[in-house]
């Protein structure tokens, strides 16, 4: 697919309102949490660009874990789906659902 990463967990959570992606990402050597929603990401860790045409995970990126979780996401209470998904478990998911 030539669609990055990012935008096809965007399409996912667009799709799956009542899911929450936590993905555990290294972007140029640093890590990150970002937490896609609804078709939107947004970084736990650092800034992230008003411009929703800029990545939040950059294409390169090392995906580390993707954990899904029920909406709405409560940081104190996490009801967790599946947690420690790699990269290729969540793109089956996706490739099941034609993303």
């Amino acid at each position: 697919m030539s669609q990055s990463i990012a935008h096809r967990l965007e399409q996912y959570t667009s799709q799956r309102k009542q899911e929450v992606l936590i993905v555990t990402v290294e972007i140029s050597g640093e890590a990150d949490t970002v937490l896609i929603y609804n078709g939107f990401s947004s970084s736990l860790m650092r800034s992230t660009s008003y411009d929703p045409d800029v990545p939040v995970i950059p294409p390169g990126a090392n995906i580390i874990a993707i954990d899904r979780l029920t909406s709405p996401y409560n940081p104190a209470q996490p009801n967790y789906i599946q947690q420690g998904l790699t990269w290729e478990q969540m793109e089956s998911l996706l490739l099941a659902m034609g993303i």
